[in-house]
């Protein structure tokens, strides 16, 4: 598996595989071909579909000003659902022409390359085969990410946490209607001021971390800076999880760091042996994976055992599988938002369940992932990404 840096990337909204991705993937082949006189980029699959909701064409214009952008929406037999085309020109002629795919996360593979992104870390293949190394060795899972990664880990995920903690707090602030059309009020600042008169100390706590994944969410949908936990799409789980385990509940910074750590090892499993693509399994892979990596981060605060974190995170997939990727309008708003609320609140009740029944639990985590895999290869085109389907489909006809 590669560096858990892989999985957090700070970047603009909305969309780790329509923005994130293909903004990387312009600066990449811009690098490469600085003398071209002009450039022309087709998007394809899920990108052509809805890349225009996402901003898609935005992001490749920032990263290669002056490109050309085109939507493809007929070829099909794609080699991923998130495939772009670049070309270079010189003089009138075709100097390059190179095939890159944003493969989730903000990640991007260039066709027939290698990239230092792809270099091996951990010699474990999944989750099963951390735990047995981790039993072997009498260590626990955290001290295995720094024996691996390195100490220095730290610093990364320190700068991961404050861009995580500024999306929180941006979005708390802010008030009025998100782009795009839709006329959607953001919510955040609402959720966290208003207090029913006899509200419970449960619902408070639901209610605060409601208002922190919609803070974080909404800024992603206004294009402002988030980070991929471990997409764009469910960037608001984990950070709304963390900040309340640390503004609410009084948990330093230096064990916050530590739940980031176990929480992108857990997502870097999912990316392995799975997706985090939207586009390539639905939402499943994306709110899922926020889901599962959140409920590990809680259960590493707790200071849970290896099995419970495992079961955890089980937990929080197997209750996510078959979610549906059917963005309203294209946009990263419609069910979107809502979601990430609810799936924060949903991993704090799979940490509850582990504490307490991890002994007689009966899958492994590794084999939740895989069910997600093939549940999502198994969903129809148009429950992933493309705003066909679902309830993009039924609010369109609707209106």
């Amino acid at each position: 598996m590669k560096s858990i840096k892989s999985v957090y990337k700070i970047g603009n909204g909305p969309s780790s595989s329509h923005t994130v991705g293909p903004y990387h993937a312009a600066r990449t082949f811009g690098s490469r071909y600085p003398d071209a006189d002009s450039y022309e980029v087709t998007l394809y699959g899920s990108l052509a579909f809805t890349g225009e909701g996402h901003g898609t064409g935005k992001a490749i214009r920032e990263g290669l000003p002056g490109a050309k952008v085109l939507f493809d929406r007929k070829t099909s037999d794609l080699p991923h659902p998130n495939t772009m085309l670049f070309k270079a020109f010189k003089d009138g002629k075709e100097i390059a022409a190179v095939r890159i795919f944003s493969i989730g996360g903000g990640s991007i593979r260039i066709e027939n390359e290698f990239s230092e992104e792809d270099r091996t870390v951990y010699q474990q293949k999944n989750f099963s085969e951390i735990v047995s190394l981790c039993d072997q060795e009498n260590i626990s899972i955290l001290q295995l990410i720094y024996i691996l990664e390195g100490y220095t880990l730290r610093d990364y995920l320190k700068t991961i946490w404050e861009a995580m903690k500024a999306a929180v707090e941006r979005g708390l602030a802010a008030e009025g209607i998100l782009p795009g059309g839709l006329g959607i009020s953001r919510k955040a600042k609402t959720l966290y001021e208003k207090r029913c008169y006899n509200e419970s100390a449960d619902v408070t706590m639901n209610r605060i971390i409601a208002a922190y994944a919609y803070a974080v969410s909404e800024e992603n949908a206004a294009e402002n800076l988030v980070v991929t936990a471990p997409t764009c799409g469910s960037c608001g789980v984990l950070p709304s999880i963390l900040y309340y385990m640390h503004k609410d509940r009084g948990f330093p910074e230096d064990e916050i760091l530590d739940a980031l750590a176990v929480a992108g090892l857990v997502g870097n499993v999912i990316r392995t042996n799975a997706s985090i693509s939207g586009a390539e399994c639905g939402c499943q892979a994306e709110i899922g994976s926020a889901c599962s990596m959140a409920a590990a981060a809680v259960a590493q605060l707790f200071g849970l055992n290896i099995d419970q974190v495992e079961y955890a995170a089980e937990i929080a997939m197997e209750h996510n599988l078959g979610l549906t990727c059917d963005p309203v309008n294209g946009l990263v708003q419609i069910p979107c938002i809502e979601r990430n609320a609810v799936a924060a609140m949903r991993a704090l009740s799979a940490v509850n369940l582990s504490r307490f029944l991890y002994a007689t639990r009966k899958i492994s985590f590794d084999e939740v992932v895989a069910t997600m895999y093939r549940t999502g290869l198994d969903l129809n085109e148009k429950y992933r990404e493309t705003a066909h389907g679902g309830l993009a489909q039924i609010y369109r006809e609707s209106v």
